[in-house]
């Protein structure tokens, strides 16, 4: 069994010396793969550390008039070796689109990146049984890369300390990896408490974690139960 990826997501939390203050308290142990995403302005801090840095967005040009966007080029340059594309928040606040996650997971991986793109369907869409059908549709877009992962985010579950009952979570991972052959993440309130049963289920092989990765020791805790199950 290949080790679970856990990921945490800083979204706009942490400049460059919080940053390097929570590497000198974090651990994490042998048997998990660990990548971590800063903000833009903490990457530079955060690259050659132990653990690999992604960055939480890129755009699809490699230059141009795109005011507050980073090119892949970019990162690369700084020693960064990976990217979130398509997360929720993103998709709900900033207008991003399944064409536009298309096309900067496609950048992305085209300058030797890797990448994390995220789906997952509204508390609405789960309420018409609408789940399947935005799942198929948002990972039909994603292209077929072995450095391409699958985050799972169901959006009524992010920030709101909800989170999918492991058989729905499993669920969906299985619908999606039926759709697209890759590693799956569970991204939505991951927290110690609760991320052994979550990681426990068949088809899912990591998660995604937002504000349980701003502790050092609480990130950790979850990476020690991922190796646990490893």
């Amino acid at each position: 069994m290949s080790a679970k990826l856990i990921a945490g997501n800083w979204k706009m939390f942490k400049g460059p010396s919080e940053t390097l203050a929570f590497f000198d308290r974090f651990e994490a142990p042998d048997g998990v793969d660990v990548v971590l995403c800063p903000p833009y302005v903490s990457l530079e801090a955060a690259v050659g550390e132990e653990w690999p840095i992604y960055a939480q967005n890129v755009h699809w040009a490699a230059e141009g008039a795109f005011t507050g966007e980073v090119s892949a080029a970019m990162l690369v340059e700084l020693g960064v070796q990976g990217t979130l594309v398509g997360h929720s928040e993103r998709r709900q606040f900033f207008g991003e689109t399944d064409e536009t996650v298309k096309q900067r997971a496609e950048a992305a991986l085209d300058a030797g990146l890797a990448v994390i793109a995220c789906v997952g369907e509204t508390e609405a869409e789960r309420e018409s049984g609408e789940t399947d059908a935005v799942l198929r549709r948002q990972v039909a877009t994603l292209p077929r890369h072995d450095e391409l992962v699958i985050a799972y985010e169901p959006v009524w579950a992010i920030g709101t300390g909800r989170t999918a009952t492991p058989k729905l979570a499993q669920e969906a991972h299985a619908l999606i990896k039926s759709c697209h052959p890759t590693r799956v993440l569970y991204g939505g309130s991951v927290k110690p408490e609760n991320a052994e049963e979550l990681l426990s289920q068949p088809d899912i092989d990591g998660a995604l974690v937002g504000g349980a990765s701003l502790d050092p020791y609480s990130f950790s805790t979850i990476c020690r139960t991922a190796a646990s199950l490893s």
